[in-house]
């Protein structure tokens, strides 16, 4: 993938909705943006949880779960978007590649496949990873166009807040990362 730091673009980076963001989709989220070039971007939202559970994708899939049942049913299913809302797809940290697994920096990688969620199943998973349903998409320009406006404050991304189960403070974590309290900003805020 392209270093965001050398092209403008924000690959491996934290979108975090700002308070004057009224989609009510993406109100109040932080998106990990793991695409972005000239043809647009692609994020997937990373603390909406849904009431679905891991365990419950494994069951709708018919795999079978040999550790851990229970700690599945409280690992939550997260909205990653509203594209593809029936893709599933699973942010993972490095070290082994599923099939159809996509790099994003040397320790993420992103993956589609029904194989991660059997290893996960088995034990035999990555030791961190989330899995969605849906991602987010811009078109080309769109999300500059977006953070232009103010929609979005960008920060670079972290393993630790990007796997943290806490997602009830994970975009007031993410803005601290910058020294920003999101609580401070008005959602009237401009351009000066």
């Amino acid at each position: 993938m392209s270093d965001s730091s050398n092209t403008g673009y924000l690959e491996d980076q934290f979108l975090i909705a700002m308070p004057q963001l009224a989609d009510p989709y993406f109100a109040n989220t932080v998106t990990y943006l793991w695409r972005h070039n000239e043809e647009g971007a692609l994020g997937i939202v990373i603390n909406k949880p849904l009431q679905a559970s891991v365990a419950d994708i494994f069951e709708e899939l018919d795999i079978v779960c040999s550790v851990g049942e229970m700690l599945f049913k409280h690992e939550h299913v997260l909205a990653g978007g509203p594209v593809e809302r029936d893709k599933g797809f699973i942010i993972h940290d490095a070290g082994r590649n599923w099939d159809s697994s996509i790099e994003v920096t040397p320790e993420i990688t992103i993956c589609t496949s029904r194989t991660i969620l059997q290893d996960i199943a088995q034990g035999k998973g990555p030791d961190n990873y989330l899995v969605a349903l849906g991602c987010a998409g811009w078109e080309a320009g769109q999300l500059e166009q977006e953070i232009s406006q103010n929609a979005w404050l960008t920060a670079p991304a972290n393993s630790d807040l990007l796997f943290s189960r806490d997602y009830a403070h994970k975009a007031e974590a993410a803005a601290a990362t910058l020294g920003i309290d999101l609580q401070q900003l008005s959602p009237e805020a401009g351009h000066s």
